[in-house]
């Protein structure tokens, strides 16, 4: 986990705050232990801590939660670790119930809820007869988990669809706590700047918070110089573009959770290779299982890859590939003990970068297989129509085209979203005519697709001045750049190839020239815009220009901002961010902060409530 610490800002201290909680929850049980996992929690707490330090704290066993009984366990205690959803408490009801009395008497049951208590649930267990079984019933609070070195995310999915259709703000309120728990290990940010209701919502709780806890607040010198609040709704068309980044890619075509992917195995088999890294004439056996992968800032080729254009992605495998050969080439070269010694050392690392290489490249291909397709192309080449606003006030080809293929819905639906906001809504007759056209081929179930789409304002139908509010946005923040450079990039817009994320060039902005010089365009976008300092001690101040921070290479004059996105980000935005703080005369690093990881597939998913494939 050294890469956690390896940014600006710290993050292993999150990760290490996380794992005390859990380690606290846990010991409050005193003797040995077995859990009970809610599945969809085994990848999020595997961020926090690994079997082994569990181990340590007398777990000696754990099993998948599951209907009917429980399986057999020799533990004092039994703990169920699960998120507050009913469905899981009919699960748990079912435990209980079918479970030997003699076996629950001698046991003790307990409930640890992620992340926080829920009285529905609690009322489920009292209807279900088994709320008297528990000892305790408690929660684990995680609010923020290290993805990357420099991406800490709350892993609340939904939560732009439960914000904005089911108007619960509770994500709002545990993203305040979780601002504040930021606070607490890295000092009080001075400068805040928001935009959206959202952001005004989360500002304002965590204004509340900080009174509350008046003198008990700790005197920390700031980290972090300043505070950047998205609201989501501010920026609904990013998350709608195909992600044109190695990562961005992996997330549109397997997806990524929790820094794991899964993708298929043919790509895998591979010949057995020797230590020098000549192939053998024996082969693999071909596995059967999805080949899985973690994706984070310990992996030196990662990287290098994450963060390009997918037409980079060649010509950077190749270089690695190259350099690796010239370093295993040594060996040759190597004539005394000493410099055999040396290459000795050093060859643990080169084979597992050889690893890195062959598994990389192998998803290099399977990302090809789908850039390659000429649907792909047609795709894009539709979205950078859309976005430059040629021919958006009528029914898409392109768009048609894929109905009667009946390609996936999602896929769709994103064209039609795309021109719907460059076009600042389409007619009533175009829109008409895409909701009949999708109805009937893909069924009329999608009526509550079209409504949830309708109420965020993903779909509308167009007012007296078609293209004026995007036209500003675009003209006047640069969104589009034509002809990009995407193997040599020189502006953000290559994420997209050839669209400026929204969210990334207001940040861009916020640094140079500052907000002030566009309030014109910040008055387009969702209101309110927020613009406030917290108030710290004047000995806690940053000195610029101090001692330390000339020892350490960093100048104070160069800011650390926060940019946290309610609502979820995506992968491009992040590189976007990534590209911007190692750009030549940029005055700014970035810590990314989200609610959850979104592309537009699970954005549009997540709205929709039920299937687009």
């Amino acid at each position: 986990m050294s890469h956690l610490s390896s940014g600006r800002l710290n993050v292993h201290h999150m990760k290490e705050l996380a794992k005390h909680e859990l380690l606290e929850c846990l010991d409050k049980c005193v003797g040995s232990k077995a859990i009970v996992w809610d599945h969809e929690l085994v990848p999020i707490l595997g961020l926090v801590a690994d079997y082994l330090v569990l181990k340590e704290h007398q777990v000696i066993q754990m099993f998948e939660l599951r209907p009917g009984r429980l399986p057999a366990m020799t533990a004092k205690h039994v703990i169920y670790l699960t998120r507050t959803k009913l469905s899981l408490m009919d699960t748990i009801g079912d435990n209980m119930l079918n479970e030997d009395k003699k076996m629950v008497s001698n046991k003790e049951f307990h409930i640890i809820f992620v992340p926080r208590r829920s009285i529905l649930c609690e009322r489920k267990l009292q209807v279900l007869g088994v709320y008297g079984n528990f000892s305790t019933i408690s929660e684990y609070g995680v609010e923020l988990l290290a993805l990357d070195s420099d991406v800490l995310s709350m892993e609340w999915d939904n939560s732009f669809t439960e914000i904005y259709i089911d108007n619960d703000y509770t994500a709002l309120f545990h993203s305040a706590k979780a601002l504040m728990t930021l606070q607490t290990l890295y000092g009080v940010i001075p400068n805040v700047f928001g935009l959206g209701k959202s952001a005004k919502v989360v500002f304002d709780l965590m204004s509340k918070m900080r009174k509350e806890l008046s003198s008990t607040e700790p005197q920390i010198t700031p980290q972090i110089d300043e505070l950047l609040l998205i609201d989501r709704s501010v920026d609904l068309l990013t998350p709608l573009m195909t992600q044109t980044t190695y990562e961005g890619l992996l997330d549109e075509i397997f997806g990524i959770s929790h820094t794991t992917i899964k993708v298929p195995p043919e790509k895998f088999v591979h010949q057995n290779s020797s230590t020098d890294g000549q192939s053998c004439d024996e082969t693999v056996e071909a596995p059967t299982e999805a080949k899985q992968f973690h994706l984070n800032s310990s992996e030196e080729l990662f990287v290098k890859l994450r963060d390009i254009s997918y037409k980079s992605i060649g010509p950077t495998l190749r270089t690695s590939a190259k350099t690796l050969s010239q370093q295993f080439d040594e060996r040759h070269t190597a004539k005394t003990v000493r410099e055999i010694r040396q290459f000795v050392d050093k060859l643990p690392a080169l084979q597992t970068a050889r690893k890195s290489q062959s598994n990389h490249t192998s998803l290099a291909e399977l990302i090809k297989e789908v850039t390659d397709e000429e649907s792909f192309y047609e795709t894009i080449h539709t979205e950078q129509s859309f976005v430059n606003c040629e021919d958006t006030d009528k029914s898409n080809p392109y768009i048609e085209d894929c109905i009667a293929r009946v390609d996936p819905l999602v896929k769709i639906l994103r064209l039609i979203c795309i021109q719907c906001f460059t076009n600042n809504g389409l007619k009533s007759k175009v829109l008409e005519f895409y909701k009949r056209e999708v109805l009937q081929t893909y069924g009329y179930q999608h009526v509550l697709t079209f409504n949830n789409l309708e109420k965020v304002g993903l779909i509308r139908i167009s007012g007296g001045y078609s293209h004026r509010v995007y036209n500003v946005l675009r003209k006047t923040l640069r969104l589009t750049v034509r002809d990009i450079n995407e193997v040599n990039p020189t502006d953000i817009a290559y994420v997209h190839s050839g669209y400026a994320p929204l969210s990334v060039r207001l940040a861009q902005y916020l640094d140079h020239p500052g907000w002030r010089a566009i309030t014109d365009v910040l008055k387009t976008l969702p209101e309110p815009t927020i613009e406030e300092t917290q108030e710290i001690a004047a000995g806690l101040r940053k000195r610029r220009n101090s001692g330390a921070s000339i020892q350490t290479g960093l100048l104070d004059d160069q800011k650390l901002i926060v940019v946290f996105f309610l609502g979820g980000c995506t992968y491009t935005e992040i590189s976007g961010l990534r590209f911007l703080s190692q750009k030549e005369g940029f005055n700014a690093d970035f810590v990314i902060v989200t609610t959850n990881i979104i592309n537009g597939k699970t954005f549009l998913q997540s709205l929709s409530g039920q299937s687009l494939n």
